[in-house]
């Protein structure tokens, strides 16, 4: 009973064709919104989707990139108002679920398979 209730109050919160369809290995750009002052600004992450945990509104994905040769780690709900967009800009083949042993690589070792897409797809 009280969990069917939960469920109600979430589905309100939840983005519905916002959200896209990626996995774990795609390498994504979020855009996210930022107040700076009374301004309003997007700025990108680009990064390795490397961990999607929780269901419905507690939804979250980690993304992680290099910046000046330290890694930077960043978790991200999807149905979060502050994200305007999730872009897929390139897919790759992993065998698990979790990719942090991406944590302990440097440079071309932390290379994935890029997963070749149909776009002849009607």
């Amino acid at each position: 009973m009280s969990q069917s209730l939960i469920d109600l109050v979430e589905q309100k919160n939840l983005k519905t064709e916002e959200v896209p369809d990626f996995e774990i290995g795609d390498t994504v750009d979020v855009h996210t919104r930022i107040l700076e002052g009374n301004k309003e600004r997007i700025q990108v992450f680009t990064g390795v989707v490397i961990a999607r945990s929780g269901s419905g509104s507690k939804e979250m994905f980690t993304v992680r990139r290099i910046v000046n040769n330290e890694g930077v780690e960043r978790k991200f709900p999807i149905h979060s108002p502050k994200i305007a967009k999730v872009e897929v800009t390139r897919s790759a083949v992993v065998r698990r679920a979790k990719l942090y042993y991406l944590r302990d690589r440097v440079g071309k070792a932390t290379r994935l398979k890029e997963r070749r897409r149909d776009t002849k797809k009607a």
